[in-house]
């Protein structure tokens, strides 16, 4: 159990967070009604909070497909849980990201299993609406692939064992 302590507490930090805001949203702000502070009134076509439920993936794709998705963040949360020991300890973008994408998932989750769909509500842009859980997961993405080109860049380039360079300015 001590080895999921990072990870419990990364997802259980977010999942509260997003879970809070959500609730926020959802207590403050009518459906399909937008919110930004008076002074802030000329940020409103780049961001504001705008209300809306989601019961499909990203971008609003594939409306309705609530138990789907329940059902594949389920076994997402498995994988999760069980590759995370076999993490290296010294690998920390790993570790966070393994948490943060857990706290996604169980964020979205929490909603699809209570309400039968997700409460979205940072719109920035004409980019999609989304949540907390969402960005968790998004960041979670970019470290790895970060962590991965970092990774990739330290490793020795590979060369031929039998490849001639020429010398003296001959070209071969």
């Amino acid at each position: 159990m001590k080895k999921y302590y990072s990870l419990l507490f990364t997802a259980g930090l977010v999942v509260a967070l997003d879970q809070w805001t959500k609730w926020l949203v959802r207590t403050n702000i009518p459906l399909h009604e937008s919110w930004l502070p008076e002074s802030l009134n000329w940020l409103s076509s780049y961001a504001r909070i705008v209300f809306i439920y989601n019961s499909g993936a990203a971008f609003g794709m594939f409306q309705n497909g609530n138990l789907v998705f329940a059902a594949f963040a389920f076994l997402v949360i498995g994988i999760i849980l069980y590759s995370y020991p076999k993490i290296e300890e010294g690998d920390w973008s790993l570790r966070l990201a393994s948490g943060l994408y857990l706290s996604g998932v169980l964020g979205n989750l929490i909603d699809r299993l209570t309400m039968g769909k997700v409460t979205d509500f940072i719109s920035v842009g004409n980019f999609y609406i989304f949540n907390i859980a969402d960005a968790s997961i998004n960041i979670a993405v970019v470290i790895l692939l970060i962590s991965f080109w970092v990774s990739e860049r330290k490793k020795p380039v590979a060369s031929s064992e039998n490849e001639v360079l020429p010398t003296n300015g001959e070209l071969s």
